[in-house]
């Protein structure tokens, strides 16, 4: 999946590091905010200037470090801006798994995306800006379309972990891994749709009302009852 609001400076170089992972050294930190500064200028000028039209010595120019530095965290100025992407879905698995535990799954999903996709907060507006803006890019960037592909993937084994948290049902299991396709299929369909269109973030055609609209075909996809024997449903379209 790909959710977008929001941007931290945890995780590692996927940006999906779980929540009760050892807190990262002082060394740790500094290399995610780096990653992150040059990421935010890579959107930027990938948004100013076109993404053609900027190099990667541009962008660690305009992050305050050396070629060879924006070289040692990135090997090509398209996957720069990895770290937004990868913020984004973090905040979205994190949901997930800060749900009330009482919540059953479909429900844990929606509590989620009213939190990850909103644009309530000025400083997740303009995440989700960048994030329209560089998506729309990804239409004509092969290269650009594979980091978002591959952000995608490692959010919904993410996912995948967290569902298996909350419902003690097998993450390698058939019923467990179609459920985390279809929920982070619709999250990342109905950014995509967002981010396609001219509507605002907040309104009906935003990406928090879509995934909501995307995810009522989730229900039933899991075992609702987190005090049940935590079996893995067939998902049902129905």
């Amino acid at each position: 999946m790909a959710g977008v609001a929001g941007v931290s400076d945890g995780g590692g170089p996927g940006g999906t590091g779980a929540a009760d992972a050892a807190p990262a050294s002082l060394t740790e930190r500094r290399k995610a905010a780096t990653r992150l500064d040059i990421a935010r200028t890579a959107a930027e000028l990938f948004t100013e200037r076109g993404l053609r039209a900027t190099r990667a010595e541009d962008i660690a120019r305009g992050a305050g470090v050396a070629p060879r530095t924006f070289y040692r965290y990135f090997p090509t100025k398209e996957e720069s801006v990895a770290p937004l992407f990868a913020a984004g879905a973090q905040l979205w698995a994190e949901a997930v798994r800060e749900a009330p535990a009482g919540l059953p799954v479909p429900q844990a999903l929606r509590h989620a995306v009213e939190r990850a996709l909103t644009a309530d907060d000025p400083a997740n507006a303009a995440s989700l800006e960048w994030i329209r803006a560089l998506l729309r890019m990804a239409d004509e960037s092969p290269a650009l379309r594979a980091v978002w592909a591959d952000t995608s993937r490692v959010s919904e084994a993410t996912l995948r972990a967290i569902l298996a948290e909350r419902t003690g049902a097998d993450a390698d299991g058939l019923d467990l891994r179609l459920a985390a396709g279809v929920a982070s299929t619709a999250v990342r369909v109905a950014v995509e749709t967002w981010a396609a269109s001219d509507a605002p973030a907040d309104g009906p055609g935003g990406p928090a009302a879509l995934a909501l609209t995307c995810l009522s075909a989730l229900d039933g996809a899991v075992d609702s009852s987190p005090s049940g024997d935590g079996a893995a449903k067939k998902w049902s379209p129905s």
